[in-house]
């Protein structure tokens, strides 16, 4: 019955700190889950306890482990020597909560980490302008670029960019250079 409720309150524990950590749950504070699961413990033990859950949820959501890579980190940090792993009936909970909310967290993680206002589509055309403003003769295309950008749940915003010819290739040759940075990076790893 022991094992029971320890693992109960260590999924409880993993819960508030995934709602507060993941899901922006400002409720759930540290006070209020040692006063709820914990109230036997002393604010140091629990402090432990809650940063070592944190920690290791952390690098299991950040790893976005499946099964196999979970069960060989639990059993890795069961393995460790001098209070710096986890029991048995900790491991356990860990993984039937991470079992059980893998999905959501990383849905929070991928939310987190986009860029907003985000790029929502783009449209392009090449003119070709017959005549400048002063009526001179200029057969030079230019090309219309129009960026829709907005932001999940809102309307759009609509930017329009004019480029002749040398500022087309200035903007080929800047994304040639950021495709060989980031081949630089990726044939790194």
């Amino acid at each position: 019955m022991a094992d029971a409720d320890s693992q109960r309150c260590v999924s409880a524990l993993l819960n508030g700190i995934t709602q507060r950590l993941y899901y922006g749950n400002t409720e759930i504070t540290e006070e209020f889950l040692k006063n709820e699961l914990y109230v036997e413990m002393t604010q140091d033990e629990f402090r432990a306890l809650h940063d070592k859950m944190r920690s290791l949820l952390k690098s299991i959501a950040s790893a976005d482990m499946d099964q196999a890579q979970l069960e060989a980190f639990l059993t890795a940090q069961t393995r460790k020597q001098g209070g710096g792993g986890v029991t048995p009936e900790q491991a356990a909970a860990l993984a039937r909560f991470w079992k059980a909310h893998r999905t959501r967290v990383r849905e929070s993680l991928l939310a987190q980490s986009r860029w907003e206002p985000g790029l929502r589509g783009l449209k392009w055309r090449v003119d070709l302008h017959t005549s400048a403003s002063r009526g001179q003769v200029s057969n030079s295309p230019v090309a219309l670029v129009e960026l829709e950008l907005g932001r999940t749940g809102e309307t759009s915003e609509f930017v329009c960019l004019e480029f002749d010819e040398q500022k087309v290739n200035m903007v080929l040759k800047k994304m040639a250079e950021l495709q060989e940075s980031i081949d630089s990076v990726v044939h790194r790893s």
